[in-house]
């Protein structure tokens, strides 16, 4: 990845990071919604991009590829600005693009997703552009209906419920590389605990996903533990079979973000029980804690990975990066949320480590194997 899309990158997680404190400073903060391009320019326009980069494995970012950066961008401004019609236009073809890619690399149909023979790193990278593809399309359906048909009444069938979507890819992607750092030399055990581990990972989140629009509580208490267990299982396969490199190392942070993520997940579930403890402004800090952790934790690792994939390994000290990064997305954001000096602090922080990730150079005295 050339330094001038990594300094792009770059800037749009940092400017997502800000945008979700942004309402601390700015007066009428609460008028504007700016948590969704917190959420866009993260997931979308950065994590989409890294996603289409990953999958055309080519050495500089593509015209399609530029293309789709551009179109997020103006996509996530236009809905942020609720210029709902023209946002539509530009989320199908979004869609267009990534699935151009997608089909370019894979095939039409995903056949691949039932065939043994195709590794399950390939699998979940081809699931995350279709999930990407049909997030897009489903939002543009979103909008309409909420905007200007009112045909499905649901109330969490909301667009902010839909836009949190786009951090499924992102996930999907950060698993493929997990896959792929994975040895293939294994048992016929093995193999079927990595198709179990696929499955139930994308079947799990997408009936999470219907409950939460149903609002079927008990459902979604059995579903998210069903979740826990399968990213344990992955967790247990990684650190048997993965392959002993610097990735594995951020990696390994990475799963332990999303299993921190699960847990306060679940407990947000929970509390919904008590209705005497679920207090909306008391349970904003816990879901706070949930989202710091899912987007600038499990999939910052994630997107780290993908987008220096072929410089590793980094000079850096990989595990004082790695504290320092849950210091800031564990303690520092969530007392952001309430103290803004430690917003101020958060972002800097935020920051810095993000320049350390995408910006120190490769240490050429040390091998490490390249992913595939």
């Amino acid at each position: 990845m050339s330094k001038q899309l990594k300094a792009v990158l770059m800037f749009l997680m940092a400017l997502a990071m800000s945008f979700g404190f942004l309402h601390l400073f700015v007066l009428g903060g609460t008028i504007y919604d700016f948590e969704r391009l917190h959420i866009f320019l993260f997931n979308l326009c950065a994590g989409g991009t890294a996603i289409l980069f990953y999958t055309e494995k080519k050495a500089v970012l593509s015209k399609r590829s530029l293309l789709f950066l551009i179109l997020a961008i103006i996509y996530a401004i236009l809905a942020f600005l609720e210029l709902y019609l023209p946002a539509v236009i530009i989320s199908i073809v979004l869609a267009v693009i990534v699935e151009s890619i997608r089909i370019k690399r894979f095939s039409f149909l995903p056949r691949d997703f039932v065939r043994p023979s195709v590794p399950v790193s390939e699998k979940f990278n081809q699931a995350s552009l279709l999930c990407l593809s049909m997030g897009l399309v489903i939002s543009g359906i979103v909008i309409l209906n909420d905007v200007y048909f009112h045909i499905f009444t649901f109330e969490m069938l909301t667009l902010n419920t839909f836009f949190l979507g786009f951090s499924f890819p992102v996930s999907l992607i950060t698993f493929s590389v997990i896959f792929s750092l994975m040895k293939n030399d294994v048992s016929n055990t093995i193999l079927v605990l990595k198709e179990i581990g696929f499955w139930s990972i994308n079947l799990g989140v997408i009936i999470f996903f219907l409950l939460i629009i149903a609002e079927l509580l008990v459902p979604q208490v059995f579903i998210t533990h069903f979740l826990l267990f399968s990213v344990l299982m992955v967790f247990f396969l990684f650190y048997k079979l993965g392959i002993k490199t610097q990735q594995k190392a951020f990696l390994s942070s990475g799963i332990a973000f999303l299993l921190y993520t699960a847990l306060t997940g679940i407990a947000y579930i929970t509390f919904k029980f008590f209705p005497d403890y679920y207090i909306k402004e008391n349970m904003k800090l816990l879901l706070r804690m949930h989202s710091f952790a899912s987007l600038y934790g499990w999939n910052l690792c994630g997107l780290a990975i993908v987008c220096r994939y072929k410089d590793f390994p980094i000079k850096l000290h990989s595990m004082i990066v790695i504290l320092f990064h849950w210091l800031t997305v564990i303690i520092f954001a969530p007392l952001g949320t309430l103290y803004p000096v430690f917003a101020i602090v958060t972002i800097f922080s935020y920051i810095a480590i993000l320049g350390v990730i995408f910006f120190n150079k490769r240490d050429k005295d040390k091998s490490n194997p390249v992913l595939n």
